[in-house]
């Protein structure tokens, strides 16, 4: 079973040869020629919802940018969508709430444009600091007064950094260049993450307090919607500026406007505001000793191209039942060199054919993480765990995006351990409910069930399964194999584990066909058979 259900298989609904993708907002045309080659592509531009919300009838991905907004209502008129990619780094755009809420994958482009954020925010500092755009309109206007528009230097100050993230790690690299003193401030950061870029971590009143510049990269949340507000700003030097290319609702723009126009800070450089197009009201308009552009930090040819195919290839992905690399609703898949999505793939069916040998609905279960899959990330695995699981008991659909949301609402408890002395034992992971014990392990890269329940077995992630707790004595495969050719079930592979000759066995064929009802219980009804099981991994 695949880690990430393809998309008309969350539906629930036969997989059609071409899926539906949503292109709402401009992309460039890499990004367009990829998704054209696997899908059927329908592009528009400027809608609004109301427009939008008829048109996704059978759509399962949807692109956007900043434009479009995707709110809960959006994502009711398209009960197929699978997948909501922004082509960019922000989601602001995006109710990724409600996304998850329904089991939709939100997947952004955070790698395409970061240098182009980063050199957008070095070039509105100098044109900030060296009156760039005012001098332009002087010599426009016929004037040449190179005495009003004396600038200053980068060499020897200080620049704080609000957010040290991607973007922020690359305007630091760069302003060291410059000769500037950087300091950070970034709950998330480590001191050793911001030395590697040349940075000094230090609170948020030290880079309000001490700083010459302050630029601002830090994503929008609760915390820091309005952070840089007349509080903040009446800690800047008289001569330092603020300048912006995260998210225009981190600085209160009236603040910002009384403070440039009291002079009691020196000017400010922003790229982004709370309402875009900025407003014919925005006190910002008319406020002295500015530079402002329209949201382009991430608009350079080469950065329209890369968060196309970034995003374009992750709805491919999710599409074709593989993890996306850079879902903001869903655990991170683990490393390809490490086993990746194979991983994935064995935890999934290892949840799956648990909830398929047991009785009852579960309130519990164990996983245990053996060997070298202790260097793993855990999130990931357990989530994959539990999609399995809850697939055979829910009619909702269920994937890493919110099966462990839905294993909380259910109740559902999960403890977890690790095994193994180091990390040259044998990697395995064992899923543990009631009763039930199955584990799991990669050979040669492909996933394996190696344990059932105390025997050591080998099973393939492929196909239906018929299973059989008996006592060994000579007969019962030839029995079972009878049976099934009277019904023309054919058997791929077979195999019997015991504990010890005539005792307790465990046997396990792998068939073509699902086994009906009436053959299992018969099946069932042979001597020395205590239990009999079918599944489906595939």
């Amino acid at each position: 079973m695949g880690a990430v259900a393809s998309a008309d298989r969350l539906r629930g609904t036969p997989r059609r040869s071409l899926p539906a993708v949503h292109v709402a907002d401009p992309l460039a045309e890499d990004g367009l020629a990829l998704l054209r080659d696997r899908c059927d592509v329908r592009v528009t531009k400027g809608l609004s919802e109301a427009q939008l919300a008829p048109l996704l009838a059978d759509v399962e991905a949807l692109i956007v940018r900043s434009e479009t907004k995707v709110s809960a209502a959006l994502m009711d008129a398209a009960p197929r969508l699978a997948v909501i990619g922004r082509a960019g780094v922000g989601i602001d755009n995006i109710d990724v709430p409600a996304a998850t809420e329904r089991g939709i994958y939100v997947v952004n482009a955070p790698l395409g444009n970061i240098v182009a954020a980063a050199e957008h925010t070095i070039a509105l500092t100098l044109a900030l600091l060296r009156n760039i755009a005012a001098a332009d309109r002087s010599v426009r206007a016929g004037e040449w007064t190179r005495s009003k528009f004396i600038g200053h230097e980068l060499r020897g100050r200080t620049l704080g950094l609000v957010g040290i993230g991607r973007v922020g790690s690359e305007v630091a690299r760069r302003m060291a260049a410059f000769e500037m003193k950087v300091i950070a401030h970034d709950p998330y950061a480590t001191e050793a993450g911001a030395l590697a870029v040349g940075a000094r971590l230090v609170d948020l009143e030290t880079v309000l307090c001490e700083a010459d510049v302050i630029s601002l990269h830090t994503p929008l949340t609760e915390q820091t919607r309005g952070m840089i507000d007349a509080g903040a700003l009446a800690k800047m030097r008289p001569t330092a500026v603020l300048v912006n290319c995260s998210r225009g609702e981190v600085v209160d723009q009236r603040a910002l406007a009384d403070a440039l126009a009291a002079g009691t800070i020196a000017g400010a450089a922003l790229d982004v505001f709370p309402a875009e197009p900025l407003p014919d009201d925005s006190p910002l308009r008319g406020a002295p000793r500015t530079v402002l552009t329209p949201h382009l930090a991430g608009s350079t040819v080469e950065a329209q191209v890369n968060v196309s195919v970034d995003v374009v290839r992750q709805i491919i992905d999710i599409l074709d039942g593989r993890p996306a690399t850079f879902a903001v609703n869903a655990p991170r898949p683990p490393a390809e060199d490490l086993g990746g999505g194979a991983w994935l793939s064995l935890a999934s069916a290892l949840g799956s054919l648990a909830a398929q040998l047991l009785d009852a609905r579960p309130s519990g279960l164990e996983l245990v993480y053996g060997g070298a899959l202790a260097e793993l990330p855990a999130e990931p695995l357990r989530a994959a765990v539990v999609k399995g699981l809850l697939e055979s008991f829910s009619e909702r659909r269920v994937n890493l995006v919110n099966a462990l949301a839905m294993a909380r609402t259910r109740g559902l408890g999960i403890s977890e351990h690790r095994e193994g002395e180091s990390a040259r034992d044998r990697p395995q992971l064992t899923v543990r409910i009631a009763s039930t014990e199955i584990g799991g392990t990669l050979v040669q890269g492909e996933p394996r069930i190696v344990l059932i329940d105390g025997f050591r077995v080998d099973v393939p992630i492929v196909g239906h399964l018929l299973l059989t707790k008996h006592r060994d004595k000579p007969g019962l495969v030839g029995r079972v194999g009878t049976l099934l050719g009277r019904y023309d079930v054919n058997i791929s592979s077979m195999q019997v584990a015991r504990l010890r000759p005539r005792g307790d066995a465990l046997m396990i064929l792998t068939l073509d066909e699902a086994v009906p009802d009436e053959v299992r219980a018969e099946i069932g009804s042979f001597p020395d058979v205590d239990r009999v099981r079918t599944a489906r991994l595939a």
